[in-house]
């Protein structure tokens, strides 16, 4: 790739602090395995939102994903469907909610609330009718966070359509994607948004960006199905928090009230199966799936969903866990 679009996918923001402690909370914790139990057979499915995933691992909204390869979101939705998971789809893809819906990939849409309205209404009628199964809406994005790497970079993804809404053009070449974003994106967005969501759609809501247990449990009482643990992998508030230190007060709180996710920093099936252990109904990736993307388009996408799997099943096995359900209690520490 080149430098400026790997920059735009790998960097965080200001000094990069949050986007390492991602990794590093994941390294700090440390397994406490259960022997002696027969995993002859794993079984790693489980079930999101009423429908069965066969593994615990979500593809997390993406940017313009043709920056990596000409495939773009249609490659990562049709990866998504072959590997048995839910793609979420990013508002700024480079590929139409149309165009994506008609892989037959189960398909969320990630939605970011626009200062005016009726472009964030209209997306939510595009998205019943291809047939979408929930609304992530983003809610750690009032403003960009302190992009540097970009600005050293000289990032610019002009030459791109962003595809959900032809107007994204005439802001940039108003002062740039992230002038864009700061003078459309609603930073006056609250939970009192959240309940008129449910207003004018019936599909589930999961509100993705919450690091606080209030703010959990600020979020059940909006009615929301699902919660995303999440500090933007490390792309907003550097030193904010990362997601998996995060995630046993959140879980704690809501009490099954509502499914909790999980995205940040996942690498490795270890990972998963931490993230399980700690609250999580699934996990949510990311870069992984970009870096495959760039690799090889649709096939090297696949090809990264399918070596997580393994390493799942794996770390199942290992742990003592045939099912996501048998997994020991105090498993992590």
């Amino acid at each position: 790739m080149e430098a400026p679009l790997f920059e735009y996918y790998a960097g965080g923001s200001a000094d990069n602090l949050s986007l390492r402690d991602n990794r590093a909370a994941f390294e700090r914790l440390r397994l406490r395995p259960q022997v002696l139990v027969d995993v002859s057979e794993v079984d790693a499915s489980i079930e999101v939102l009423g429908r069965r995933e066969s593994m615990p691992v979500m593809i997390a909204p993406t940017a313009m994903a043709r920056l990596a390869h000409s495939d773009g979101e249609l490659g990562i939705a049709r990866a998504a469907a072959r590997a048995g998971i839910t793609q979420v789809l990013s508002s700024l893809s480079t590929y139409s909610i149309e165009e994506v819906a008609g892989t037959g990939a189960n398909t969320w849409f990630q939605l970011y609330m626009f200062k005016d309205r009726t472009i964030s209404e209209h997306l939510i009628r595009r998205v019943e009718a291809a047939g979408y199964q929930a609304l992530m809406l983003t809610v750690d994005l009032p403003v960009p966070g302190l992009r540097e790497n970009l600005t050293r970079s000289g990032f610019d993804p002009s030459d791109l359509t962003m595809s959900n809404f032809t107007e994204i053009t005439q802001g940039h070449q108003e002062g740039g994607f992230f002038a864009y974003i700061h003078d459309n994106f609603d930073a006056s967005l609250t939970w009192n948004d959240v309940e008129w969501l449910r207003t004018i759609t019936d599909l589930p809501i999961v509100v993705k960006g919450v690091l606080r247990a209030d703010d959990a449990l600020r979020a059940v009482n909006a009615g929301v199905a699902g919660i995303v643990v999440s500090n933007h992998g490390g792309r907003q508030l550097d030193t904010a928090i990362a997601g998996i230190d995060a995630l046993p007060a959140i879980a704690a709180a809501v009490e099954g009230s509502c499914q909790v996710f999980l995205d940040g920093g996942v690498r490795r099936g270890t990972d998963v199966v931490k993230a399980l252990a700690l609250g999580a109904r699934a996990v949510l990736v990311g870069r992984p799936v970009l870096w495959g993307l760039a690799v090889a388009g649709e096939t090297g996408t696949y090809n990264v969903l399918e070596l997580l799997r393994a390493e799942v099943e794996n770390a199942l096995a290992l742990c003592g866990a045939p099912t996501v359900a048998d997994l020991p209690t105090h498993l992590v520490i």
